[in-house]
């Protein structure tokens, strides 16, 4: 097992190295012993966050807390994650100071090749047939990562920790309108027959808001795992029933139980990199966590914390900094397992002064090239499409513990294919779909046998440079999770907002060509102002943005979630 980062000294992969302060993140002054202790869960349901707090008032860890608040989540919030997904965590142990990853991004099938989303013709399949084919599936990944993360830092019993969603599941829940409007939504998967079969009425009619739905087979999954951990869902008659309903037309797949039992999740470094006074710090590649370094370190070259969220000058150099950020990520990142992805030299302070240059006070008028960090080997062009289908949530424990998780099967209910109660993924998908150039050199996320596909999931965690915590949050998005997160730390970190109100700015998601964004939520002439100065915002980003997160002030915790979405943040408290 990969150890935790003690922070400082690590910092942006070795790039910057700080004198290591380990431990001094688990002291505490006498006006922290006299504060009440807390904890808290923020997350895209309530029912989720119930579970989650449930698990918090019988003492168990953040982790614990986890596992629970997910197991919900996949049932009430199915168009997001669940069972046959897979997430990024990345955990904070406050007595040691330390930070640890989980990588649970789902794997290619061994047979997998790189022509998998190539018609006859070498053109790459449409888009809707291949998130809705056996081809789109991967091993999944969520509970392995769960288990092994709990392993290192659980505190309950695994088995203890269901029990809520299990009841839930049998005695049924409340359809929520985001739910609804999923189910009576316009993206493929709303007409996949198992999609239909699961939402509809004894009279055929798709479910509404407030319907109760019911999920025995998930109850029923659920009791496996929490008897035998991941190993239910790897072997025996689930895998039986993924590979098999995978190997089924369209397009079928050629995932197999072999694959799905080979599968491991995988504790990796953090990577953590400076901005302003704080440590910034998310997964490693394949995540895009290092591309979420760069642009805040990009961001930090500029003045834009001497501005504000009323400054066109502000919101340009978020978007310039976007756009160099988004042509460098998306040429580079892969599975570092296969693939070269040079972190170092991305975030090198020379590279990073080098391409903050290109930041102005106007947008310029062409899309920025991918730069060439020193010493690399440039690989192919990339082509991927990845869309929204994601959840994020935050757990912070009695002890000061802190889970900051995204999950996801990847776009809206995964293929669209269940098996036991749950949707299947379709994170192949998250690969570009022409795996090389017109003169064969592969893209950095091209499909390979084994290989997990890049993901834009970043779960960030903030210390300062004494190592406290100070904050972790996240979203959902798709490839906007990185403008997501960086626009909510720009607004808490440079700008000093409140959480929710960091939150709550508007998004702005700037890659290659593409101003897209919430343009009516910029007054009108802050957005005359972009106008002028080539940022002329549209809509279209994507899936909303679901940010989800805690911040520790002086008084203690502050939880938040975003108004776009129905979750809460819900904090306890406990005097010592």
């Amino acid at each position: 097992m990969t150890a935790p980062t003690r922070l400082p000294p690590l910092l942006a992969a070795g790039v910057m190295v700080l004198a290591s302060l380990a431990g001094q993140a688990a002291a505490r002054t006498p006006a922290d012993e006299n504060r009440p202790h807390q904890a808290m869960v923020a997350a895209a349901h309530p029912l989720a966050v119930e579970a989650g707090l449930q698990v918090l008032r019988r003492g168990g860890s953040a982790l614990d807390a986890a596992v629970a608040v997910e197991a919900m989540l996949g049932l009430v919030e199915p168009q997001s994650s669940g069972l046959g997904g897979g997430a990024f965590i990345l955990y904070f142990d406050a007595a040691s100071g330390a930070v640890s990853a989980y990588n649970g991004r789902e794997t290619a099938p061994a047979a997998a090749s790189p022509d998998m989303f190539l018609d006859s013709a070498g053109r790459p399949l449409p888009r809707r047939n291949a998130m809705l084919s056996g081809r789109a599936t991967g091993a999944p990944g969520a509970v392995p990562v769960l288990a092994l993360a709990h392993a290192a830092h659980g505190r309950l019993a695994w088995d203890s920790l269901f029990d809520t969603t299990i009841a839930m599941a049998e005695n049924g829940f409340t359809i929520t309108p985001r739910l609804a409007d999923h189910i009576h939504g316009t993206f493929p998967q709303v007409d996949a027959p198992d999609v239909r079969a699961y939402f509809s009425r004894a009279d055929g009619s798709l479910m509404q808001a407030g319907d109760r739905l019911v999920n025995p087979p998930y109850a029923a999954t659920l009791r496996r795992i929490a008897a035998e951990g991941p190993d239910a869902l790897q072997r025996g008659p689930i895998a039986e029933a993924i590979a098999g309903r995978i190997a089924e037309a369209p397009l079928a797949g050629t995932l197999t139980t072999e694959d799905i039992a080979a599968y491991r999740a995988q504790a990796v470094e953090p990577v953590c990199g400076p901005y302003r006074i704080y440590i910034i710090c998310a997964p490693p590649p394949p995540s895009s966590g290092a591309a979420l370094l760069q642009l805040m370190a990009l961001l930090d070259r500029t003045d834009i914390a001497d501005r504000g969220p009323d400054d066109a000058i502000a919101w340009v150099q978020f978007a310039e900094a976007s756009r160099l950020m988004y042509a460098d990520r998306d040429r580079y990142f892969g599975d570092p397992d296969l693939v070269d992805v040079p972190v170092a030299g991305l975030l090198d302070p020379a590279y990073l002064d080098a391409r903050a240059v290109l930041i102005g006070r106007r947008a310029a008028s062409h899309p920025p090239a991918h730069g060439e960090p020193a010493g690399v080997v440039v690989p192919g062009p990339d082509a991927t499409a990845e869309p929204g289908g994601t959840t994020h949530f935050v757990v912070v424990d009695f002890d000061g513990n802190v889970a900051s998780v995204t999950a996801t099967v990847e776009s809206y209910f995964g293929s669209g294919r269940m098996v036991q109660g749950f949707f299947l993924n379709n994170q192949m998908t998250d690969f570009s779909f022409r795996p090389t150039d017109p003169d064969g050199t592969p893209a950095a996320n091209a499909v390979a046998g084994g290989k997990r596909p890049r993901s834009s999931m970043s779960p960030v965690i903030v210390l300062d440079r004494e190592g406290r915590l100070v904050a972790a949050l996240g979203s959902p998005g798709g490839n906007a999770i990185l403008a997501y997160n960086a626009k909510a730390l720009v607004g808490l970190l440079a700008w000093d907002l409140p959480l929710v109100e960091a939150f709550s700015l508007p998004n702005l998601v700037a890659r290659g060509d593409s101003f897209n964004g919430e343009s009516t939520r910029f007054a009108p002439a802050l957005r005359e102002d972009l106008d002028r100065r080539g940022v002329t915002v549209r809509p279209g980003s994507g899936e909303a943005s679901g940010l989800h997160g805690v911040v520790v002030g002086p008084n203690g915790l502050t939880g938040a979630s975003d108004p776009r979405r129905e979750g809460v943040a819900i904090v306890l408290e406990t005097v010592q």
